[in-house]
Parts: C-alpha cells; sequence; structure tokens
C-alpha cells in the first residue's frame, strides 16, 4: 500500500473556497481511480512548530504504485495539480510530496 502525502505552502492570497474546491477535488477521484482507496485533507495543525509554511496538506491511499501512477495521468488529477501549482508561493517550490509504502 502506499500513502501519497502532499503538504502545500499556500499564497497569502488564496480564498478559502478556491483552496477548498481544489483540495476537495482531489478526493473525487476515488472510486474513479482504480486503486485509490481513499483520500483526505486538511490544516496543518503543526503541533511540534515544526513545518508552519505548510498550512494544509492532505494524504491518499493507493492500492500500489500502478494505482498512483493512473491517479497521476487522470485528467481530472492534472488539470486540480495545475490549479494547486498556481496557489502555491513558488509554483512547484510550494508544494511537498512524501510517498510512503506501507504493509
Amino acid at each position: 500500500m502506499l500513502k501519497h502525502c502532499v503538504f502545500v505552502n499556500l499564497k497569502d492570497d488564496v480564498h478559502p473556497a478556491e483552496r477548498d474546491a481544489v483540495l476537495s477535488g482531489f478526493g473525487t477521484l476515488v472510486g474513479e481511480v482504480d486503486g485509490m482507496l481513499d483520500y483526505s485533507y486538511g490544516p496543518n495543525l503543526d503541533f511540534e512548530a515544526k513545518s508552519a509554511d505548510y498550512a494544509w496538506g492532505f494524504i491518499v491511499t493507493f492500492r500500489d504504485r500502478t494505482a498512483h501512477l493512473a491517479y497521476e495521468r487522470h485528467p481530472k488529477h492534472v488539470e486540480l495539480g495545475l490549479q494547486l501549482v498556481e496557489m502555491c508561493k513558488d509554483g512547484h517550490a510550494g508544494i511537498s510530496v512524501f510517498d510512503l509504502e506501507v504493509s
């Protein structure tokens, strides 16, 4: 199983409705992309004060890398990903990704 963890450093002027539309949009692919098992997003509570620049994030669980690749190529993911890059400080540099293989 693969956990795809994405953390974003959003521009200060991103409207909450725009942010929520994009972040929730990725979740609509559960059930549409074979092997995409679940999706959740939310604000970074940063209890340890180590990641203040990344105010929001999401986690997707995939059955395997093949499912992850299908998600990456899905037109809706591509569209939402482009919107997310536009909303982040320094574009792609404002996004941090961890892909964890878990049992």
